[in-house]
């Protein structure tokens, strides 16, 4: 079991890193949108760059359309923020001594709830405002398998508690 908490350590810290990433970018995107500080026009109005900061040099390259940084900037990335935010919850599960305790059976129920729930309604909800790229119910596709995959070891999580409880019952 070394191994594998090792492994599930490294992935949940790197997961974690990337929720903070992408949940700093989407906060960085938001504060120059608002601001119109560090945005720089091309295409003849038609998209623009969010910039470093204190710099010309691009970071993001976005459509200027209201309904296109809504809806397929800002939504999808901050939804990947909360992803992978439950993601380095997920992995942490598996780093712990004891894994078959209520709260890691809540990270799983939590981690296969969004991947259910929250893919489908983002893209009919933003397929009335833009239209979605040709791969994103492929995405969805994933998300719901992934979601499948954490379900299936949230159920043998359920059953491993119920044993250690009745083993505690008895000893």
């Amino acid at each position: 079991m070394g191994k594998t908490k090792f492994i599930a350590k490294i992935i949940s810290l790197i997961s974690r890193l990337l929720a903070i990433a992408y949940f700093l970018m989407v906060i960085y995107s938001i504060f120059c949108l608002a601001t119109k500080w560090c945005i720089t026009l091309y295409g003849e109005g038609k998209f623009l760059h969010i910039n470093y900061p204190f710099t010309q040099t691009p970071f993001l390259n976005v459509d200027y359309n209201a309904n296109y940084i809504l809806f397929s900037f800002l939504l999808p990335i901050s939804l990947y923020s909360l992803f992978f935010w439950l993601t380095a919850n997920l992995f942490k599960v598996f780093s712990k001594s004891i894994l078959f305790t209520p709260v890691n059976l809540l990270q799983l129920k939590r981690f296969y709830l969004f991947n259910w729930i929250a893919p489908i309604p983002a893209i009919i909800i933003s397929s009335f405002f833009v239209e979605p790229e040709g791969m994103i119910w492929l995405l969805a596709v994933v998300h719901g398998i992934l979601g499948v995959f954490a379900w299936l070891v949230a159920a043998i999580f359920k059953q491993g508690l119920l044993l250690q409880n009745e083993q505690d019952l008895f000893i």
